[in-house]
């Protein structure tokens, strides 16, 4: 059975992600078809310097965080592992009580789901300034692409996902787009401001506000007896 819990600093969606990170090809030089250029723009993010300098101060900011994280997860693996070794221990008996054996399964599953909620509830500020950096950073992106295209005089930008293939990087704007990026943003804010939230979930709110502020005229509308009754 396994009873594998990620790791404080896994969990806390991989604090430290020098190694990591989508690769940024180089720019080089070659025939360019006029007007046209790929660009791996999740790359560029988390290769901009307000990322990668937020990454670094995210493990030194929030190291209580994820330190009361690890401990807890070493006390779920320590607290589990008695329970997995006693259940294999009894499947491998002979005419082994399914029952039971249903019963224990279910108990360790409990824990590991409980386990795993506990974990994210303790990373949680710390997946909450990674989402706020990521944000702030993807809210200059439109117009580091815009500068870049235009210096470059872009007029088309696909995604690596639309290339069957190229022979080489001559048609690649990443580092264009992110030198723009680091002028535009050299630093991100790291710790969120109290009550933000991401932009998925004010989008969310906001769909859900705007749902229900229509259902009462449309209700209005629907129970309004016709003129002359």
């Amino acid at each position: 059975m396994n009873i594998f819990l990620k790791s404080a600093a896994a969990a806390a969606l991989m604090i430290g992600t020098a190694g990591v990170q989508p690769a940024m090809a180089q720019s080089a030089t070659g025939t360019l078809i006029q007007g046209l250029a790929i660009a791996n723009l999740d790359a560029v993010v988390v290769n901009s310097n307000a990322f990668k300098t937020a990454d670094q101060q995210r493990g030194v900011t929030y190291k209580p965080q994820i330190d009361r994280a690890e401990a807890r997860r070493n006390q779920l693996e320590a607290q589990l592992k008695p329970l997995a070794e006693k259940f294999e221990k009894d499947r491998a008996a002979p005419n082994a009580n399914q029952q039971a054996l249903a019963q224990q399964a279910a108990t360790i599953q409990q824990i590991q789901q409980q386990g795993q909620q506990e974990l994210q509830n303790l990373i949680a500020p710390v997946a909450m300034s990674r989402a706020y950096v990521t944000e702030q950073v993807q809210d200059k992106l439109d117009q580091a692409i815009k500068n870049a295209m235009a210096k470059k005089k872009i007029s088309l930008l696909i995604g690596p996902d639309a290339v069957l293939a190229v022979n080489n990087n001559a048609y690649n704007l990443n580092q264009d787009i992110l030198n723009e990026l680091n002028t535009l943003l050299p630093s991100a804010q790291l710790v969120p401001p109290t009550g933000w939230e991401p932009r998925e979930l004010r989008e969310a709110r906001a769909q859900q506000a705007a749902a229900a502020g229509q259902q009462p005229a449309a209700a209005a509308t629907t129970t309004t007896p016709p003129a002359g009754r």
